[in-house]
């Protein structure tokens, strides 16, 4: 049986549903982000408990389709933007479409109706959070970063990168050096 667990985006938070299902005796076959593969349906009792256990760490089961396509949408974004080192060449359309299954429009609709901003928005916000990632680190350059995450032109990036943070990206380094310094003198 598959459960879908909401928020469940990094390595920290499988740790803690780990830990949750390790500690309720429920046996599983496969934890990934955003889902988990039991050997055998957890009994009422065990799912309530469960879910007390991972609202305390800010993550909830899913129950309802909706719900759970939703997060399985956001799951394959942050996956592919945030954890996979080569970006997929294909649209991001067809890409989502063709890991879940579904059509785009309607994914794409549902998306909108309750989140209240778009897929492709969703993945811009997650593309620029990658950007300032890989900016702090500072191993790669604007150009680079660009290419890596497939953007036509670093221009385009950098257009971006202001519309939604109000920076440029150069702004955006000079201050973490700022930052850097200040440590530096106390």
């Amino acid at each position: 049986m598959k459960l879908y667990i909401k928020y469940m985006v990094s390595l920290r938070c499988k740790l803690v549903v780990k830990e949750a299902l390790e500690k309720l005796g429920i046996h599983y076959t496969a934890l990934d982000l955003g889902v988990v593969e039991t050997t055998e349906s957890p009994t009422p009792e065990q799912r309530s408990t469960l879910n007390e256990n991972l609202r305390y760490s800010g993550l909830e089961l899913l129950d309802d389709k909706k719900s759970i396509l939703i997060d399985r949408v956001k799951t394959l974004i942050i996956e592919m933007i945030h954890y996979s080192d080569e970006l997929p060449n294909v649209n991001y359309s067809n890409y989502i479409s063709e890991k879940l299954h579904y059509d785009y429009t309607y994914l794409s609709n549902l998306f909108s109706e309750v989140k209240g901003i778009t897929i492709q928005h969703f993945i811009i916000l997650h593309k620029i959070e990658r950007v300032k990632e890989l900016l702090l680190y500072d191993e790669l350059n604007l150009t680079e970063i660009s290419y890596k995450l497939h953007y036509s032109s670093t221009a385009h990036l950098s257009n971006q990168f202001k519309k939604i943070t109000g920076l440029t990206p150069s702004f955006f380094k000079k201050l973490k050096a700022k930052r850097m310094g200040n440590l530096e003198d106390l």
